[in-house]
């Protein structure tokens, strides 16, 4: 079995030799888009009546929630499996994740035969880690927050000679997540804005060379207030990590901001907002009421944004659904608030 060492990081994550932090280019979005068409479906785009009627814009939700793992990050988890090259098959895959990326890896995993562990903070989702037992994974919940269980999976790569699969930093899962974007350019040509959540910034990166980079859309990323790290390190020209991450949105909850996207996002991105934690949850709850779609809190930071923009009249607005994965606990107190 192969052994990697660390390698000097940008950021406060760990990366191996075998990471790559070249940023992709539009055209690598295509090159991805020929294998993510072999294992995955073409997700919808849809109107979204409710906010178009409340905004004035034309709204179309982008249902990345109908993928098999019901989250768009899968996208580029396929793009990495299929890629993969043959020294780690055999010693396997390890990630860290709140959900929707573990899934992502797990799926990739079961679809190419490869053994996975993901790590999950000690109070994690349960529907998602039963999902990603589900598609074979070993799940182990260690650390309080998504980035100490991050720091373990580091450790573990690096004894055990596991390809670690970062959350961020792997061109790979970038070029892959961009496939949504053209799948949007294909079917919707005329964009004029795209409002996406951050978390780690792939999907936000992903929409910067597509629907940005090609079709001239305005992309608006979107964190929430609870959780800046990627805000701060936008804005003010630093990878330095937060102090906490405190949102309940675990989908956009880091407190360290990931060189490679940060660096795409720099240099494409159109701005970088945040939005109140309760403005995510009303987002949650009015979109499955209106909509009958159930949202996580990391799309509905971007559903908060668009309504709490004034200038989107009379524009065509897409909104990525980046996932459905929403925990049950979360969901009751989401539709029935204290």
């Amino acid at each position: 079995m192969s052994r990697y060492e660390p390698v000097d990081s940008p950021d406060e994550t760990t990366v191996f030799p075998y990471h790559d932090l070249t940023p992709p280019e539009p055209g690598d979005a295509y090159e991805a888009r020929e294998i993510v068409r072999r294992y995955l479906p073409r997700t919808p785009l849809v109107r979204s009546e409710a906010l178009s009627a409340e905004t004035g814009a034309d709204v179309y939700f982008k249902r990345e929630d109908t993928l098999p793992t019901g989250a768009f990050k899968v996208r580029g988890g396929v793009t990495l499996g299929h890629r993969l090259p043959e020294e780690f098959r055999e010693a396997g895959l390890i990630a860290a994740s709140t959900g929707n990326h573990g899934q992502s890896v797990a799926y990739a995993g079961r679809e190419f035969g490869v053994p996975v562990t993901i790590a999950v903070p000690a109070d994690p989702n349960p529907e998602k880690v039963a999902a990603m037992e589900r598609f074979g994974a070993e799940v182990v919940a260690t650390g309080a927050d998504y980035d100490e269980a991050r720091e373990w999976a580091e450790g573990r790569a690096a004894e055990d000679g596991l390809r670690y699969v970062h959350s961020a930093n792997e061109p790979d899962l970038v070029a892959g997540v961009a496939t949504a974007g053209l799948e949007v350019l294909e079917a919707l040509p005329a964009v004029d804005r795209v409002v996406c959540p951050v978390g780690g910034g792939s999907g936000a990166a992903g929409y910067c060379l597509t629907t940005g980079a090609i079709g001239g859309a305005e992309v608006i990323g979107v964190q929430s207030a609870a959780a800046d790290a990627t805000y701060r390190a936008y804005h003010e020209g630093h990878l330095d990590p937060a102090e906490s991450a405190t949102t309940e949105a675990e989908g956009i909850s880091s407190r360290v901001p990931f060189a490679l996207t940060v660096g795409v996002l720099r240099d494409r991105l159109d701005d970088l907002i945040t939005v109140p934690e309760e403005a995510i949850w009303d987002g949650v709850r009015d979109v499955l009421a209106a909509e009958r779609i159930l949202i996580e809190g990391a799309s509905a930071s971007a559903v908060a944004a668009v309504r709490s923009m004034d200038d989107v009249a009379g524009e065509t607005v897409v909104v990525p659904v980046t996932g459905r994965n929403l925990s049950t606990e979360k969901l009751r107190r989401a539709v029935a608030p204290p």
